[in-house]
């Protein structure tokens, strides 16, 4: 009788960025391209093939019309922004990966999360980032102390198994989700071996007990989601927490949704008393929010773009000036630079406005980045006013994207973009042909080629200099 072949192991490589496992080390992960994330692992060289037998299933097969629904219904977290992004609140059973860069916020979002939902459930707060005493400081300074949040400083898996047995919380918060590590897996803390074991027990967890849970997640170099890309199939919710560093403006953006839409977008506002919701920021995006056409400038337009389903005013500005360098400079800021490049060649070429012996600087107010293609016609009339010195109203909304012959395209929402353009006092709106912009009691113009709107700004249209 020949014996049982014995698992060995020996030295394998696995990429921290997306799992992949090589044989020998690389500079360059083969798969994802990337550099210098390739690092040692013990991995077993030789498996002995088993055959499953067949268990008693945990609960018999149902129809699915039979199936409860109780259990699939939101509990609202107590943060309106937040649960707008969920679709509605926390499902119990849930897993909601929360990703963001390092000091954006994400700690603040969730110790108020945390502090709203302890009014009506005991909450577990375990961090891995900080110590018990760090977090209890923050919390004093928003105002998020409460008796039923428990604060557990702890980075053992089996540790936080032992705080749920022993509270029994309604949710569950780990800060973060790279800190903590598993007896049971060989590995560093935050590698891909320990990320996705710690990440499986935690959803387990949560699935078994119908107990909500929330990760906190760090992020790449490349804003991308760091750990293995399974991380992100095993949750049921991911969340992306974006912001500028010199704005106080936060956003957070639904990825993946199993429970609602997953492009729905929630607005905050880093203040020093906390995190507070932002239901109307439209107002931070306008630099002259309910201005006259006495105080109106020149080199300003606004439109209404979309981030997800919500609609959000935006102010796109441009200055024009002379310049005596024979490549002029172009800065952009908050804007797509390669649309921007393409659209001020449009201008001249279409448009009759000389811009090749000018610096062109354009930029968003508020920090805002827009990359939708509905504010081009926005700024080609932001250029075209900084350049003839001509303020556009300060009622007047535009909308439309321009194509390369200079025609002005239809975008999609245009009714409900309007609505929010009306609803914040705006009266006259600019919108390609055949928009079906009727019904928002604004004054609606259609246009459809660059010329038509320019001729508006800069009078009747003049051949480019060549």
């Amino acid at each position: 009788m020949s014996p049982q072949p014995r698992s060995r192991t020996r030295s394998a490589y696995v990429c921290t960025e997306c799992g992949h496992r090589a044989a020998q080390w690389t500079g360059r992960c083969p798969k994802c391209q990337a550099w210098g994330s390739l690092s040692e692992q013990a991995a077993p060289t030789a498996t002995v093939a088993r055959k499953v037998a067949a268990g008693a299933p945990s609960t018999p097969a149902r129809p699915i019309s039979e199936v409860e629904l109780d259990s699939a219904k939101a509990r609202p977290s107590g943060v309106d922004e937040l649960d707008r992004v969920l679709g509605g609140g926390l499902v119990p059973g849930a897993v909601v990966l929360l990703a963001g860069e390092p000091g954006v916020g994400k700690s603040t979002l969730l110790l108020e999360v945390a502090a709203q939902a302890a009014a009506t459930r005991t909450v577990l707060y375990v961090t891995g980032e900080e110590s018990a005493g760090q977090v209890r400081l923050r919390a004093e300074r928003t105002g998020a102390l409460h008796d039923r949040l428990y604060l557990a400083a702890e980075s053992d898996l089996s540790s936080i198994l032992g705080h749920v047995d022993a509270l029994a919380p309604e949710l569950l918060i780990v800060d973060s989700v790279q800190t903590m590590t598993s007896p049971e897996v060989d590995g560093t803390a935050g590698g891909v071996t320990q990320t996705r074991a710690v990440t499986v027990a935690l959803t387990a967890l949560a699935k078994e007990r119908g107990l909500p849970v929330l990760l906190v997640g760090h992020v790449t170099k490349d804003g991308n989601i760091a750990g293995p890309r399974v991380l992100e199939h095993l949750v049921d919710v991911v969340l992306a927490f974006e912001g500028d560093k010199h704005s106080t403006l936060r956003m957070v953006r639904g990825v993946k949704n199993r429970f609602g839409p997953a492009d729905e977008v929630g607005c905050f506002e880093l203040q020093d008393s906390g995190i507070v919701g932002l239901p109307d920021p439209s107002g931070l995006f306008l630099a002259r929010f309910g201005a006259t056409q006495a105080s109106a400038v020149s080199g300003t337009a606004v439109t209404v773009v979309m981030d997800g389903r919500r609609p959000l005013l935006a102010e796109v500005q441009a200055l024009v000036a002379g310049s005596p360098m024979p490549t002029p400079r172009r800065a952009v800021s908050g804007l797509d630079s390669s649309r921007v490049a393409m659209l001020l060649a449009i201008l001249e070429r279409r448009g009759g406005i000389r811009l090749q012996d000018s610096e062109v600087y354009t930029a968003t107010v508020g920090g805002m980045k827009v990359t939708e293609p509905a504010a081009d016609l926005a700024l080609a009339m932001a250029v075209a006013s900084a350049k003839s010195d001509v303020a556009l109203p300060p009622d007047l909304i535009v909308l439309g994207e321009l194509g390369l012959a200079g025609e002005v395209r239809r975008v999609s929402g245009v009714r409900r973009r309007l609505a929010e353009a009306a609803r914040l006092g705006f009266t006259h709106a600019l919108v390609p042909p055949d928009s079906d912009a009727g019904g928002t009691g604004m004054r609606i113009t259609e246009v459809s080629d660059v010329t038509q709107v320019l001729t508006r700004i800069t009078g009747p249209k003049r051949t480019a200099e060549r």
